[in-house]
């Protein structure tokens, strides 16, 4: 069973990756000649030939909407097996991942506004659960919370149900009421919310706030067809003629739409500069320029990046580096750099095929080597297939940069490594368990929350209380060596919680370290700027 599951969440995982990771940047649906039409003909027959005897002859009855198409999530069907055997990220969606692939694009739909999960329950039957309510939604203003079990939607009880299930059940025409019973932790009887839909567009630009006096800080989660008008609105509510830096977080980013990495990038550099390119063998070169200029907005820019950090988000971070805009810090970027159209088909389903590649303005070629390489280590290990320096360009300023798979860091930062005690917090999920026990006995928390010895002194207990042993050994929590991470994480799971992610994660990112990093290279992003333009000067003579 342990073996089947892990199995089925790579199957889930990869396909998801498959769909974030694709870049996708326009559709169409169109024909398109072979090289050679009587070996297309011949292997067709010899397909129709072999269904037809499997379809005959089988011990079971066939159905052909799985042999051709896969089970759902599936990559074994006869299409996404063939397109498996072309780069990782060609893919086939059947109608349900066709629907959700445009949802994320779109960045909106309608429903009360949560994300929720799936356990095993009582007797085995699955348990929903609110993972998060998307802040300013129905239902996070209703006042759901993350760790509510959800017990019934307007009448259905839902105990059992697939997480596709309920979700459908969440969701309806904009302004219908729906009515949430959920059992919350600390709280004797079931509690009752009345949400009325709305539409739902989660940020794909969650974090915004000055992290110091004229240093701005911005997360991009993803690029969807919102993300230009939410930078947009973060830089004017910045007042960004008055910056003197900015953070660009684009860690974890796995990409989206073209036009939005293009439309980010025109914020910050000069106008007419290149932001990107790409060609294929059948996909003529298209090159695309930034159109308004950033406005003589000359501040300094630091872009943090990490191994999974993809598509787009290294399309913009490889145009500010190429031009010298912003100093690049963190790991080497995922790689990937494979142009995909989508081909709407018959029934809502939907064909992602790559047609070209992506190249950095100074001529980098994005994409890693996939070939000789699992589909596994591929996604979940980049680090397994990234070249040394296969490409050196030149910035506008004259520095090396390198190309081949994936954006290189101008100063490169490993991940932080946690020790053994704070993982195994971590990973029991120990502040989000404690947050909820918590709140069933204090109820709400003030948004200047702080961990105090009586909080911590709760936390003991509760740790306790879950058999989660105390200084003892070596491989216990020590509270004494781990109380900073111990009182940062307790605050911040509670306000969230209560307040939102986003007013948590401003928390954690005052004392993320690589964030800290980008405060003491700011001077640096500056200096970067001065340089180019005087190495520009030379070489042209003004």
């Amino acid at each position: 069973m342990r073996q089947a599951r892990r199995v089925a969440w790579f199957i889930v995982s990869t396909v998801v990756l498959c769909a974030l990771l694709g870049g996708v940047y326009g559709r169409q649906v169109e024909a398109t000649g072979g090289s050679d039409d009587g070996d297309v003909k011949s292997s067709l027959n010899a397909f129709t030939r072999v269904y037809d005897i499997v379809e005959k002859n089988y011990a079971d009855p066939i159905d052909p909407d799985q042999s051709i198409y896969g089970p759902q999530y599936s990559t074994v069907g006869a299409i996404p097996g063939a397109l498996r055997t072309l780069d990782p990220h060609s893919n086939f969606f059947d109608p349900h991942t066709f629907a959700l692939m445009r949802e994320d694009q779109e960045g909106k739909y309608y429903g009360v506004g949560m994300t929720i999960r799936t356990l095993p329950g009582k007797m085995g039957k699955l348990a929903t659960y609110v993972e998060k309510p998307i802040p300013d939604s129905p239902a996070f203003r209703a006042g759901l919370r993350p760790g509510d079990l959800i017990e019934k939607v307007n009448t259905t009880p839902v105990e059992g149900l697939k997480v596709e299930q309920v979700a459908e059940l969440l969701k309806g025409p904009k302004g219908s009421k729906v009515h949430v019973t959920v059992v919350r932790e600390g709280y004797d009887e079931p509690l009752g919310f009345d949400i009325f839909r709305d539409e739902i567009a989660p940020p794909s630009v969650d974090v915004v706030f000055m992290i110091r006096p004229g240093i701005a800080y911005i997360r991009i989660l993803k690029f969807d067809e919102n993300t230009n008008d939410e930078l947009t609105e973060a830089l004017h509510n910045l007042n960004e003629k008055n910056l003197q830096g900015l953070i660009l977080d684009l860690r974890n980013n796995p990409g989206g739409v073209l036009p939005e990495a293009v439309e980010v990038s025109d914020h910050f550099l000069e106008k007419d500069q290149l932001i990107v390119y790409h060609s294929g063998r059948h996909s003529p070169e298209k090159r695309y320029y930034a159109t308004r200029g950033e406005d003589g907005n000359e501040f300094p820019i630091v872009v943090l990046i990490n191994r999974m950090t993809a598509s787009a988000s290294e399309i913009v971070t490889g145009a500010l580096q190429d031009h010298d805009r912003a100093l690049v810090i963190g790991e080497p970027s995922f790689g990937k750099g494979l142009v995909q159209n989508v081909y709407q088909l018959s029934e809502n389903t939907g064909l992602a095929l790559t047609t070209a590649h992506y190249y950095t303005p100074s001529g980098r070629l994005i994409q890693r080597d996939y070939e000789n390489v699992s589909l596994y280590d591929y996604y979940y290990h980049p680090e397994l297939t990234k070249p040394e320096h296969a490409e050196v360009r030149l910035t506008d300023g004259g520095r090396e940069v390198y190309g081949g798979g994936g954006i290189t860091p101008d100063i490169e930062v490993a991940g932080p490594k946690i020790p053994p005690a704070q993982e195994m917090l971590l990973q029991h999920n120990v502040f989000f368990e404690f947050a909820k026990y918590y709140l069933g006995i204090h109820k709400t928390i003030p948004r200047d929350f702080e961990t105090t010895d009586a909080v911590l002194d709760d936390f003991k207990q509760f740790l306790e209380k879950e058999k989660i042993p105390l200084d003892t050994g070596t491989s216990n929590i020590n509270m004494t060596a781990n109380l900073g991470f111990i009182k940062e994480n307790i605050r911040v799971e509670l306000v969230k919680m209560i307040y939102g992610e986003p007013e948590g994660n401003k928390i954690s990112l005052t004392n993320d370290s690589l964030v800290l990093k980008a405060l003491d290279c700011m001077p640096q992003a500056k200096q970067l700027i001065a340089n180019a333009k005087r190495y520009i000067a030379s070489q042209t003579g003004r």
